[in-house]
């Protein structure tokens, strides 16, 4: 009971401190108390005591203290029967706290884990909007292994094709072609910005833009490793759509965040994507083509005693 009591009087001077425009002290009396520690307390009050210290620390943009109270709350609670609200205040805070850090991938997860919500998947309008902001935000979002794996996760979702205008532009990242900026914007702008009357999308922004223009360049910069091993400086802008220098900086990055693996000869102006070997692959290679010419030779001694031994007979 004492601890309700510390609990209910907590919130309410919060309040209180918030209805006065004095967030910092509303975030600070809250955090005072470590509600995951009260074994008397129901874990739906936990959970909803958490979501406002997270939220007030938002505001107060301690975001370094929201991520750590965020993980105090275990997602697993969320699998529960009537779990639904708290689950979609949970993600709704996570997104926010992942756009300011633009984790793309990250508000991708969080979005995806709305859509999956029962009470989402109820209503039509809801999930198809959800569905978008998990597409859009995957294509937004660094590509690595994670990314691939919830890429080809979304894929498989048969409500894709729902909305294909969707359906299709995260196929094109998925497919070894090179993408065209100018076409790839034109065709499909109209479709991925809202329309009067609709919700904003992230795509209403022209710096989600520039971001999804960097994501086509470097998905070009993939696929021309994986089709060429050598390639002039010149031709590779010009593939890209890109300045020479723009070009040359975007596939740097590229070679240090080790996405693909390359070398630039500047003197020559060519650009080798051939892997480097070490000295045990080099070893090993050598090794299996002996073997395979020891092979043949026996092949051929065991073909030639044989042509022998038939001739002796006839």
């Amino acid at each position: 009971r004492r601890v309700r009591e510390a609990v209910v009087s907590t919130q309410s001077t919060g309040e209180i401190y918030e209805k006065d425009d004095e967030m910092e002290k509303a975030a600070k009396i809250l955090q005072e108390l470590q509600v995951e520690t009260f074994g008397s307390m129901e874990k739906k009050e936990k959970v909803e005591f958490i979501l406002e210290q997270m939220r007030l620390c938002y505001q107060t943009k301690d975001y370094i203290r929201t991520s750590i109270i965020s993980k105090k709350i275990s997602t697993k609670y969320f699998d529960s029967k009537d779990t639904d609200d708290l689950k979609m205040r949970y993600y709704r805070q996570m997104i926010d706290l992942n756009l300011h850090h633009k984790d793309y991938l990250a508000v991708s997860k969080n979005y995806h884990e709305i859509y999956t919500t029962p009470a989402v998947k109820e209503n039509d309008a809801q999930w198809k909007e959800a569905l978008q902001r998990v597409v859009i935000f995957l294509i937004l979002s660094e590509y690595d292994n994670e990314q691939r794996d919830m890429l080809a996760r979304v894929k498989a979702d048969s409500n894709l094709s729902k909305i294909p205008y969707y359906q299709n532009v995260l196929t094109c990242f998925d497919t070894a072609e090179l993408l065209n900026w100018s076409i790839l914007k034109e065709v499909y702008s109209s479709h991925l910005k809202s329309k009067a009357g609709q919700a904003t999308t992230p795509l209403d922004t022209e710096d989600n833009w520039e971001v999804l223009r960097k994501r086509v360049v470097e998905h070009n910069i993939r696929v021309i490793a994986k089709y060429y091993t050598r390639i002039s400086l010149s031709h590779f802008a010009s593939l890209l759509h890109l300045e020479l220098k723009e070009a040359e900086d975007m596939l740097c990055k590229q070679v240090v965040k080790g996405t693909v693996t390359a070398k630039i000869d500047r003197l020559d102006g060519i650009v080798n994507f051939t892997k480097p070997r070490d000295t045990e692959e080099i070893l090993n290679s050598w090794s299996g083509n002996l073997n395979s010419v020891m092979t043949l030779i026996g092949n051929c001694n065991h073909l030639i005693t044989k042509e022998r031994m038939v001739h002796q007979v006839n």
